[in-house]
């Protein structure tokens, strides 16, 4: 009987314990991948907003309570990022962070949207990731702006009149992002002499690769994520001269690991360097000394923190209006004011990698 008491006694405890910490602190879902083929990748994402709530919780947390970070796995797929959105609305959270793919932020977007729950993605750059609805927010720039930021460098400061462009057929990203770039660059006098399409784990591209040599084109526009890294060691290989360019799909180290470290000359556009000129990138950097996607992680949970302090509340709704009305927030990967979609208006930074080594080239403004 005292037993029984006993493990009553410790029950309740629990209990009383774990809802008195429920209701002093602030719960806020990260959604990534933890498991499967995106981790990797997603990696520098799920860091930077680990640091970002560190920060916080470091300087006092939010409207005087800490920050509970919930982190759930969508197992790297749509369907898994759907299921981690549901579990993040049972666990009434108030907003979600993520994700990092835009395939898996599309997913989370629809259920973050159907349960009025906040959500910022900080790396999903596809356009339709927003027009999801009036409760989707992100930090990073888009594909039509990145594709279009790309297309021009490569006829103004390339001086490009030809261009060949690489597209994985399954990859909504990649697909928006070869999209983008063919119209601007052919808005802009450019001529695309091929259009080369692959499929996912494809490893070897001989036939795409002779069909580019045959163009001889002036740059090659690879939209892919890691496997650019492949196609462009097999490229040079081949004896390909052209000049490789892309998006920010290029700047995650399994990019460099499967090709990319041996990348002669090549460009590639991005949200941030950690040689960008202000006050608040140059403290981070001193005290992380990350990568874009990490520093965009941070920015997200920043921009929401802001959000939630300006409304004065965890409430859903005034959390939503007040992501609405951010204006000139100074973050780590520059200054963040959303448009009536929720995406940000701010520049792009062009990185140069020669020899396998990146270094900043230059920023362009919107």
């Amino acid at each position: 009987m005292k037993k029984i008491q006993f493990y009553l006694l410790c029950l309740m405890m629990t209990l009383f314990f774990s809802t008195a910490f429920a209701e002093d602190t602030i719960s806020i879902a990260a959604i990534y991948a933890l498991t499967g083929k995106a981790t990797e990748d997603n990696a520098a994402s799920l860091r930077g907003v680990r640091l970002g709530v560190e920060d916080i919780n470091r300087q006092g947390g939010i409207l005087g309570r800490q920050i509970n970070l919930l982190t759930y796995d969508n197992l790297s797929s749509p369907i898994g990022s759907s299921i981690a959105a549901e579990k993040a609305a049972k666990a009434d959270v108030a907003c979600i962070i993520g994700a990092t793919w835009s395939t898996h932020s599309l997913a989370i977007a629809k259920v973050a949207q159907a349960r009025e729950i906040p959500m910022i993605s900080n790396m999903s750059t596809h356009p339709d990731v927003t027009k999801i609805g009036n409760h989707i927010f992100r930090v990073c720039f888009t594909d039509d702006f990145q594709g279009s930021v790309m297309a021009r460098f490569a006829r103004k400061e390339l001086n490009a009149a030809t261009a060949v462009v690489f597209t994985n057929l399954t990859s909504d990203y990649s697909l928006k992002l070869s999209e983008i770039f063919k119209k601007n660059f052919e808005h802009s006098g450019g001529k695309i002499l091929a259009e080369l399409e692959y499929k996912p784990k494809q490893e070897r591209f001989d036939e795409q690769i002779t069909q580019a040599k045959n163009a001889g084109a002036d740059v090659l526009f690879l939209s892919g994520h890691d496997e650019s890294g492949l196609i462009i060691r097999q490229a040079q290989n081949a004896g390909i001269t052209s000049i490789p360019i892309g998006g920010d799909g290029w700047t995650g180290q399994s990019f460099f690991a499967k090709g990319g470290s041996e990348l002669k000359r090549g460009y590639c556009c991005t949200h941030w360097s950690e040689f960008t000129d202000s006050e608040i990138s140059r403290s981070f950097v001193k005290k992380h000394k990350y990568d874009s996607a990490t520093a965009l992680g941070y920015d997200a949970v920043m921009v929401m923190a802001d959000a939630i302090t300006r409304s004065g509340s965890t409430d859903r709704a005034k959390i939503r209006e007040a992501l609405a009305n951010t204006r000139f927030f100074k973050g780590v990967t520059g200054t963040i004011t959303f448009n009536a979609n929720g995406d940000p208006v701010k520049s792009a930074v062009i990185m140069e990698i020669r020899n396998g080594k990146q270094r900043y080239f230059k920023t362009l403004k919107p």
